[in-house]
């Protein structure tokens, strides 16, 4: 299987998720190509070729970390490739991560993935369901309502201090597009700051109010879901509690958050059973879910990571089923041509 992974950029990527399934593809035999997102070339009336970066011939190696050391080391292969040629491209990188003087990559790989998918490579998750939840937390407000906490989005100051007032002056606010705890306030009626805090979040574009969860204080709990289900290996499912650092509500590990272990609670299960219909027919393959207690607060479908704190809680190495998965899904394709669309290919089991 040829596979190619998109990354933001290779030269900064660290050894999270994403890593970890380039080297489990590796170990199982596949060729694997790593890019990032300003490597893609388009000409008029011709394949999408690719510029590539291959971990050098001969590297053997079962760490993620050696594997990124090789993959941005000085001997690595760099080739330009016909898009068409590729198997599979896994849109793996995060927008949300792009730094001011990249805002021409946030999109890309998604934009670039909608042609090669029409170009007829498989694309995981399906370009065109990434497309259309590429604003995550408005793809968030199209799931069922007792699913989900109170919130508003919104840009004007007055709607969110009447949401502030109709939750006993305590909310959640952060922009609506952006992600991992930056920008994110939580205000109470001790805040002085709450006209300035809406007029700075709403300088960036919309912004979003979430009722106060008080579970909160326990963490959120991620869950990662293939084709729709809670994964599973050797009897585990592929759960993590993340626990906020001392006197910090985010639960991100970027921010200080460690990792503990949790069970799929009922509350959870139900979570997952009113989502994963939704997730199956749009085509995302590979999604993330994060819940506190009964509700779900963000749903990550662009670049869901976790994998590589399951060690630290014990939990087994998934990343083998999630490339055998997509295995079965480049036999399917190739078994019934364009019978399958990529849509339906991506979330078969």
């Amino acid at each position: 299987m040829k596979i190619c992974f998109v990354l933001n950029d290779i030269a900064t990527e660290r050894c999270g998720t994403s890593v970890l399934l380039m080297t489990a593809a590796f170990n199982r035999g596949h060729e694997v190509y790593v890019m990032g997102v300003g490597d893609f070339n388009f000409h008029h009336n011709e394949p999408i070729t690719i510029l590539t970066t291959q971990a050098p011939k001969n590297t053997k190696t079962k760490s993620p970390q050696k594997y990124l050391e090789a993959l941005q080391g000085s001997r690595v292969r760099r080739k330009k490739i016909t898009a068409k040629n590729l198997d599979v491209l896994f849109i793996r990188n995060n927008p949300t991560e792009e730094e001011s003087g990249r805002e021409w990559a946030e999109q890309a790989g998604v934009a670039f993935g909608r042609m090669m998918q029409q170009q007829g490579v498989l694309v995981l998750n399906d370009a065109f369901a990434l497309s259309h939840a590429f604003i995550d937390k408005l793809y968030f407000e199209e799931l069922p309502g007792e699913i989900k906490p109170d919130s508003l989005i919104t840009r004007s100051k007055d709607e969110i201090l009447d949401f502030w007032d109709k939750h006993d002056k305590k909310m959640v606010l952060k922009p609506l597009e952006g992600s991992g705890g930056k920008d994110v306030f939580l205000i109470d009626e001790n805040e002085k700051n709450v006209n300035q805090i809406i007029e700075t979040i709403s300088s960036q574009g919309y912004v979003i109010a979430q009722e106060f969860l008080p579970a909160v204080k326990d963490g959120d709990v991620r869950i990662l879901l293939m084709n729709g289900r809670v994964m599973v290996k050797d009897g585990k499912q592929a759960i993590i509690r993340r626990l906020s650092g001392e006197g910090e509500f985010r639960s991100n590990f970027a921010l200080g958050a460690t990792a503990d272990s949790s069970d799929l609670t009922p509350e959870m299960q139900r979570i997952v059973d009113l989502t994963a219909p939704k997730l199956i027919r749009d085509g995302l393959f590979f999604v993330g879910l994060d819940i506190v207690k009964d509700k779900l607060i963000e749903i990550n479908v662009l670049s869901p990571g976790g994998m590589e704190h399951f060690k630290d809680i014990g939990l087994p190495d998934f990343t083998h089923i999630v490339i055998e998965s997509i295995e079965r899904k480049v036999e399917y394709k190739e078994m019934y041509g364009n019978q399958l669309s990529n849509r339906v290919l991506a979330t078969m089991d």
